[in-house]
């Protein structure tokens, strides 16, 4: 976890997490060059260079691309060096889904006092979860990652009033509690955060009702943020992204929970244009699939996952 430039989120009382995102991934400014981009810059690499290097190639072991492997190792340097607690920090998104064997279950934090309906929320699970899918495409059969499909399922939602929830709520658990601020959040009892030991014997439902991490949406939030805990970012912004493709700051504030770091004050030989060099690509890049790759290749040998 990130000792420096740390943004603190209450997330209920007398609990708070600090974010592998910078504080400055919430300044609206930072994110909006990005609208700006032609096609071509949101990519490191040419887009011939890309096809040959998709992300279905099976590869094993350690084998990046000869013109990113000296930017590949100078940010794993960085963020050993920087990172205050590397190898110690268990509760990465790695250590997530190897804890549930291949699954992540989320809870909206609906921090709004707009209605959302059933249709908006089954939008909002399967654009959430295809963002998820981008990340990671880059990881099924690479480097004995044992999962060929991540399940992504948004398990419950956090409201104000549960009549914001219009029409059925079947199969999502609905929360009315909040955070030290009055802010609603998904149960504690229920939550990985709350409850790294895996222990959810006080959660209604037991491990099978647990959420692994949060999807905070904030009227007016600007920008984003990201770390173990979920992703938080603004409410407008991601339904009026829910017909899109790429939703580039949730992809970034993903990266993040999976411990890429940022890249505000310095940049990697080589590399300008990638989605975690905020506001300066729209998708993944074969730059930030390396990087993610990088993560799996050390941290999986150094927990013995493989």
């Amino acid at each position: 976890m990130r000792s420096i430039a740390s943004l603190t989120l209450a997330l209920a009382a007398g609990a708070t997490a600090v974010d592998f995102s910078r504080s400055h991934d919430t300044n609206s400014s930072v994110w909006s060059s990005a609208a700006e981009l032609p096609a071509a810059a949101s990519h490191s690499r040419s887009p011939i260079s890309r096809f040959w290097n998709r992300p279905s190639k099976r590869q094993g072991g350690w084998s990046p691309p000869s013109d990113l492997a000296t930017a590949l190792q100078e940010v794993w340097d960085h963020c050993m060096s920087t990172y205050s607690d590397f190898w110690g920090f268990k509760n990465y998104g790695w250590d997530q889904i190897h804890a549930t064997e291949g699954k992540i279950n989320v809870c909206v934090r609906w921090e709004s006092d707009s209605a959302v309906t059933e249709a908006q929320r089954a939008q909002v699970a399967s654009v959430y979860a295809a963002q998820y899918q981008k990340w990671f495409s880059w990881l099924y059969d690479y480097d004995n990652f044992p999962y060929s499909n991540i399940d992504v399922n948004i398990v419950g939602w956090a409201v104000k009033d549960q009549s914001l929830l219009q029409g059925s709520t079947k199969g999502i658990t609905v929360y009315t509690d909040t955070d030290a601020d009055g802010v609603p959040q998904c149960s504690e009892a229920c939550g990985r955060f709350f409850h790294q030991d895996g222990n959810y014997n006080s959660c209604p439902g037991g491990a099978d009702a647990h959420y692994d991490h949060s999807l905070w949406l904030t009227d007016g939030f600007s920008g984003g943020a990201g770390g173990d805990w979920g992703q938080r970012i603004g409410r407008e912004y991601f339904i009026g992204a829910l017909g899109s493709s790429d939703v580039h700051i949730l992809l970034h504030e993903m990266g993040h929970t999976f411990g890429l770091d940022d890249f505000y004050d310095w940049l990697p030989t080589g590399q300008t244009n990638f989605i975690m060099n905020a506001g300066s690509a729209t998708v993944i890049t074969d730059f930030d699939g390396w990087m993610l790759r990088n993560w799996w290749n050390g941290l999986s040998r150094y927990r013995g996952w493989q």
